[in-house]
């Protein structure tokens, strides 16, 4: 999976002959799973049309502060909510004249206007005659862009608009996204780090049909591996049995059944990783016993005598080395005091905890409600939010304390 897959990009799209390959550049960062929204200039108007780019990018094209239609009921086009909804900017093609309104910060037009707003990276694709590429002017406002933070993609060499031959082409569509996919892996901020998450139930069997479960649906687990997923982490993923499928490609999904196989998975792999989160929910006990044929009704089972399972996370804990130890707590009562002697007894970094008592939480559901305690016992208590959100939330927390 690309790391533009689920970004939000704003393509602004400026008046030079360039112009005329943006539907290109269009296609190929949807193919990627990127949403796309197009702002042009007024000059722009004449090289591409925005019904091409509308039509490609599946979402309105604008080009002014004012939508047309009736001058009685004209809508207006805000440039700082376009600025705010993009998680990157990418300029292309950007002309001499638009790369000097950026640099000395002169608003005269709506895509310059959502550049002076933008919060997120930008990215500058020039495109000139050579000689105006070349001129000392044009190279000090790039480079000016540069030490803003912009990234500039170099000019190409080839013909020219004008007939001549020499450095000034836009970088052409599919490399402007390769050179993107690029820039954004170097920006992200778990790029060559390592997460183990554990998720889901683990099934103690009883025989061979029955075992000792419990309701959790992995949802929380596969949520956070996602998210370090996108957040540039190779993931590994030990997940009990559950229905759900991972997405991302720098996930590595490995099944388990029981505890004793999760707790060989994760030392097969716990002595390498950065970052290891223990968002299963492990079965405390275990059958002593466990029928190699299925016990037949008419038999009886008078009891079932039961031992404790291996503790993974208390093992993870007094092995850490260099790893941030996260784990989570499920409680019904005293839940801050048994959530804060669980994060000191297992020498965890932090502790999740989430409550029964909190209604359309927890188990099986799509939302969950946490609170986010670190070892020194301060806190941050969210609100009930989708579990994909819960997720992103912990990350935060997790990057600020590495």
């Amino acid at each position: 999976m690309s790391v533009l897959s689920g970004k939000k990009v704003l393509l602004g799209i400026t008046g030079g002959i360039a112009a005329y390959k943006t539907p290109l550049l269009v296609r190929a960062l949807v193919k990627k799973g990127a949403e796309v929204k197009v702002v042009m200039t007024p000059s722009a108007l004449d090289f591409v049309t925005p019904l091409t780019l509308a039509t490609l990018s599946q979402n309105p094209v604008v080009s002014s502060f004012t939508a047309e239609g009736n001058s009685d009921h004209l809508q207006w086009n805000n440039h700082v909510e376009l600025a705010l909804w993009a998680d990157l900017f990418l300029v292309a093609p950007a002309t001499s004249n638009t790369v000097s309104s950026m640099a000395q910060a002169r608003c005269n037009n709506l895509l310059l206007a959502c550049y002076l707003s933008a919060q997120c990276p930008i990215y500058i694709a020039p495109a000139m005659d050579l000689d105006m590429y070349a001129h000392p002017a044009n190279k000090a406002n790039m480079e000016k862009l540069a030490r803003f933070g912009n990234f500039i993609f170099p000019a190409q060499e080839g013909f020219l608009a004008s007939g001549l031959e020499g450095k000034g082409r836009m970088m052409e569509p599919d490399d402007i996204v390769v050179s993107l996919e690029e820039n954004l892996q170097e920006r992200v901020p778990l790029n060559g780090k390592t997460v183990l998450i554990t998720a889901g139930p683990t099934y103690e069997a009883i025989d061979p049909v029955r075992f000792i479960g419990n309701h959790s649906s992995g949802k929380m687990g596969f949520a956070l591996a996602e998210e370090a997923a996108k957040l540039g982490a190779k993931v590994i993923l030990i997940a009990g049995p559950t229905a759900l499928s991972t997405q991302h490609t720098n996930i590595i999904l490995h099944p388990v059944v029981s505890a004793a196989d999760m707790h060989a998975a994760v030392f097969s792999h716990y002595a390498n990783v950065d970052i290891a989160i223990a968002s299963a929910a492990v079965a405390d006990f275990r059958p002593i016993l466990s029928a190699d044929q299925k016990i037949k009704k008419q038999t009886g089972l008078a009891e079932i005598q039961l031992t404790e399972t291996i503790d993974i996370l208390a093992q993870m804990g007094k092995e850490k080395k260099q790893q941030f130890l996260l784990g989570f707590a499920l409680e019904t009562e005293n839940e801050l005091e048994n959530a804060n002697g669980k994060c000191a007894r297992k020498n965890l970094d932090a502790i999740v905890l989430n409550s029964l008592n909190d209604t359309d939480a927890g188990f099986g559901g799509f939302q969950n409600k946490i609170t986010y305690i670190r070892k020194d016992t301060s806190l941050v208590a969210f609100d009930l939010k989708p579990k994909t959100a819960v997720a992103k939330d912990i990350f935060t927390q997790i990057l600020k304390a590495l």
